[in-house]
Protein backbone atom coordinates (compact mmCIF):
# COMPACT_ATOMS: atom_id res chain seq x y z
CA UNK A 1 0.00 0.00 0.00
CA UNK A 2 1.98 3.28 -1.30
CA UNK A 3 0.59 6.76 0.42
CA UNK A 4 -0.82 9.70 -1.67
CA UNK A 5 2.01 12.18 -2.34
CA UNK A 6 1.63 15.59 -0.26
CA UNK A 7 2.45 18.50 -2.01
CA UNK A 8 4.76 20.75 -0.37
CA UNK A 9 5.41 24.24 0.41
CA UNK A 10 8.76 24.05 -1.70
CA UNK A 11 6.71 22.98 -4.93
CA UNK A 12 4.11 25.64 -4.38
CA UNK A 13 7.29 28.47 -3.89
CA UNK A 14 9.26 27.23 -6.87
CA UNK A 15 6.61 28.21 -9.48
CA UNK A 16 7.27 31.28 -11.20
CA UNK A 17 5.92 34.48 -10.22
CA UNK A 18 4.26 34.78 -13.68
CA UNK A 19 2.56 31.81 -13.36
CA UNK A 20 0.51 32.07 -9.56
CA UNK A 21 -2.35 33.95 -10.36
CA UNK A 22 -2.53 35.90 -6.96
CA UNK A 23 -0.13 38.20 -7.76
CA UNK A 24 -0.59 38.92 -11.76
CA UNK A 25 -4.04 39.67 -10.87
CA UNK A 26 -2.82 42.46 -8.41
CA UNK A 27 -0.70 43.59 -11.38
CA UNK A 28 -3.38 43.96 -13.70
CA UNK A 29 -6.25 45.62 -11.62
CA UNK A 30 -3.02 48.22 -11.22
CA UNK A 31 -3.13 48.30 -14.68
CA UNK A 32 -6.76 48.85 -15.41
CA UNK A 33 -6.39 51.31 -12.49
CA UNK A 34 -3.75 53.36 -13.66
CA UNK A 35 -5.72 53.23 -17.38
CA UNK A 36 -8.75 54.91 -15.37
CA UNK A 37 -6.67 57.29 -13.86
CA UNK A 38 -4.72 58.25 -17.18
CA UNK A 39 -8.25 58.59 -18.83
CA UNK A 40 -9.47 61.29 -16.28
CA UNK A 41 -6.37 63.65 -15.80
CA UNK A 42 -6.95 66.67 -17.60
CA UNK A 43 -3.15 67.83 -17.76
CA UNK A 44 -1.27 65.37 -20.34
CA UNK A 45 -2.86 64.37 -23.72
CA UNK A 46 -0.30 61.60 -24.18
CA UNK A 47 -1.87 59.85 -21.02
CA UNK A 48 -5.06 60.15 -22.06
CA UNK A 49 -4.46 58.96 -25.40
CA UNK A 50 -2.72 55.46 -24.19
CA UNK A 51 -5.44 55.25 -21.17
CA UNK A 52 -8.32 53.08 -23.55
CA UNK A 53 -4.88 50.98 -24.68
CA UNK A 54 -3.66 50.32 -20.77
CA UNK A 55 -7.43 49.78 -19.37
CA UNK A 56 -7.86 47.04 -22.62
CA UNK A 57 -4.37 45.19 -21.23
CA UNK A 58 -5.34 45.39 -18.02
CA UNK A 59 -9.09 43.73 -18.43
CA UNK A 60 -7.68 41.31 -21.10
CA UNK A 61 -4.48 40.69 -18.86
CA UNK A 62 -7.32 40.01 -15.61
CA UNK A 63 -9.15 37.45 -18.07
CA UNK A 64 -5.83 35.77 -18.74
CA UNK A 65 -4.63 35.54 -15.29
CA UNK A 66 -8.20 34.05 -14.03
CA UNK A 67 -7.75 30.93 -15.41
CA UNK A 68 -3.65 30.55 -13.65
CA UNK A 69 -3.25 27.79 -10.77
CA UNK A 70 -3.38 29.39 -7.40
Amino acid sequence: MTTPQKTTPTARQKRSLFLRRGPMENIATVLIAAGFVMLFQPFLLALYTYSLAMLLTGTVMFIIVSKFPE
